[in-house]
């Protein structure tokens, strides 16, 4: 069973994207605030993380960035109401190894893909 976290500061989205994941068979565990997300955060605990860009105290990236000093191989999928553009995201910021920009809203089914793709690459 594939372990999944999901971190938005908005607990309408973290509650259906939770239900709606384990119905297709997922481990999920939901933070609302991106500090409690971190200090509970154990490397190659889970298989991968779903994080929203912006939340209060800590954006996205900023946890991104801590999660990947604890550990270099997490995998992180981010979660954003905005239009991004993955290419020109690349040149803004080399380092970040994202799996995929998930467009809210999102369908579940089509959120279970692009979690099974970003899961399966290295």
């Amino acid at each position: 069973m594939k372990r999944i976290a999901v971190v938005d500061d908005e607990p309408d989205i973290t509650n259906v994207l939770k239900k709606g994941l384990e119905r297709y068979g997922f481990t999920v565990d939901t933070f609302n605030d991106p500090q409690a997300a971190l200090a509970s955060f154990q490397p190659m605990y889970y298989d991968l993380m779903i994080i929203d860009i912006r939340m209060p105290r800590i954006n996205g990236f900023d946890l991104y960035r801590q999660l990947k000093k604890r550990d270099t191989g997490v995998k992180v999928c981010f979660l954003t109401a905005f239009q991004i553009y993955y290419e020109e995201f690349r040149k803004m910021f080399p380092t970040i190894d994202i799996k995929a920009f998930i467009r809210k809203p999102v369908s579940i089914s089509n959120l279970v893909n692009q979690i099974n793709v970003a899961i399966a690459s290295k």
